[in-house]
C-alpha cells in the first residue's frame, strides 16, 4: 500500500530518521483502523510492548539502525525482543514535488535469531570442538564483547550449559548498538525464525 503513496512531506527529506518516523506513525495508524493494542511509549524502548516487537524503518542502501544497548549479553542471546523491519527504496517525483517510499523487503525477526551472526557462530564452534570456559573468555576478549572478567566468566557458564541460537544480525559495539540487516534479508524465508512478509 505504501509503495503506491505519493506524500508530498516527503519530498527532498533524505533524514533516514525522518523517514522512519512517517512510516512508523503511518504504520501504527493504520493499525489501530484494525486493532485495539497498548502503543506503548518511548520510555519503553519498543514499539509494541506487550507484543514484544520493536519496528525498524531502514534504506535499502545501506539496511541498518540503532537499537539501545542493555547488555552485551545482547549479542549473544538476542535483543530480547522480536523485529519488524521495513526496507525502502525512496525516490522523488521533481515534477509533482513528492516523495515515495518503495517498499523492498518487510521482515519479521524472531527474538531467538536475533543476536549477532559472528559472535554466536564462533561460540557455537567453540562448543563443537568441546572448547572450555577459558576457550570462550578468550573469544569474547578477541571479540571485544564490551564485558569485565566477572560476567566473561558468567556467560561463558551460561553458553556451556544453554548455547545460544545462531543469531543473523550483524550489531557493532557501540554506546548504542548498530544494527545491520543484510544477511536477515538474504535469509528471510529460509532460516526459522525470519520470515519474509512481502
Amino acid at each position: 500500500m505504501e509503495s503506491a503513496v505519493n506524500e508530498y512531506t516527503l519530498y527532498g527529506i533524505t533524514d533516514g530518521k525522518a523517514v522512519g518516523t512517517y512510516l512508523e506513525h503511518k504504520f501504527k495508524t493504520y493499525l489501530a483502523t484494525l486493532y485495539t493494542y497498548d502503543q506503548g511509549n518511548s520510555a519503553s524502548g519498543i514499539d509494541f510492548p506487550t507484543l514484544s516487537v520493536d519496528v525498524k524503518v531502514t534504506s535499502v542502501t545501506q539496511p541498518q539502525s540503532s537499537s539501545p544497548f542493555k547488555s552485551a549479553r545482547q549479542k549473544i542471546y538476542g535483543l530480547g525482543y522480536h523485529l519488524l523491519i521495513f526496507v525502502y527504496q525512496k525516490t522523488d517525483d521533481h515534477i509533482h514535488r513528492t516523495g515515495c517510499l518503495d517498499i523492498k523487503h518487510t521482515v519479521f525477526v524472531e527474538k531467538s535469531r536475533t543476536a549477532d551472526y559472528q559472535m554466536t557462530r564462533g561460540i557455537l564452534e567453540i562448543l563443537h570442538r568441546d572448547g572450555n570456559m577459558d576457550d570462550l573468555i578468550a573469544f569474547m576478549q578477541d571479540k571485544n564483547l564490551p564485558v569485565d572478567e566477572i560476567e566473561a566468566a558468567n556467560l561463558a557458564e551460561e553458553m556451556l550449559h544453554n548455547p545460544p541460537l545462531l543469531g543473523y544480525l550483524t550489531i557493532s559495539n557501540a554506546l548504542q548498538w548498530r544494527l545491520q540487516y543484510t544477511r536477515v534479508i538474504q535469509q528471510a524465508g529460509l532460516i526459522e525464525g525470519i520470515y519474509r512478509v512481502r
